[in-house]
């Protein structure tokens, strides 16, 4: 009995010490307006050969997430990403996401045809990763406010409950005419 009570202090105090180690997750949080840069535009073709323009999603709030089919981690957030496309598109969401495969389409097109996405993907290349400073791993997610600017860069998977209230702070952000 003695061994089985100080077994269950030692598990309660090391579960404890893990707890305290662990980072919680961060509140959201998005770069003041006024400091946030314009996202560099481009013009990119989808599946079916309709291009995407990133300018004409001014005036929505823009989940741009950078992906690959061979990436554990995008394959955890996009069910996610196509969550809040369904919860939030009626609000002023719109996602898009650029696969970074190498061998573009050739990989993607069958993972679109096992996965079906609610929002259009495109193919990048090393020539826009640069234009966004580089994807140094995946995946990498951006939010684009309503005027066009980047309001937070994420590397690696996201905290989803974090990155939602991100995604709901910019949704209630106006547009700025004079931004446009």
């Amino acid at each position: 009995m003695k061994h089985r009570l100080s077994t269950g202090i030692a598990f309660t105090i090391a579960l404890l010490a893990i707890c305290i180690a662990l980072p919680a997750p961060t509140p959201a949080a998005v770069t003041e307006a006024g400091a946030r840069q314009p996202a560099p535009d481009f013009s990119l073709s989808d599946s079916a050969g309709t291009p995407i323009h990133l300018s004409a999603y001014k005036g929505k709030v823009v989940l741009l997430d950078f992906w690959a089919t061979w990436c554990t981690g995008c394959k955890i957030e996009i069910p996610w990403y196509v969550e809040f496309q369904d919860k939030y598109k009626s609000s002023g969401l719109s996602a898009i996401g650029v696969s970074m495969d190498d061998d573009g389409w050739k990989s993607v097109k069958p993972w679109l045809a096992e996965h079906k996405l609610n929002y259009p993907i495109v193919i990048g290349s090393p020539d826009m990763a640069k234009l966004y400073g580089g994807i140094p791993s995946m995946p990498v997610t951006l939010l684009i406010d309503r005027n066009g600017k980047v309001a937070d860069w994420h590397v690696g998977m996201v905290d989803k409950g974090a990155f939602e209230g991100e995604i709901q702070t910019l949704l209630h952000e106006k547009v700025n005419n004079a931004a446009k």
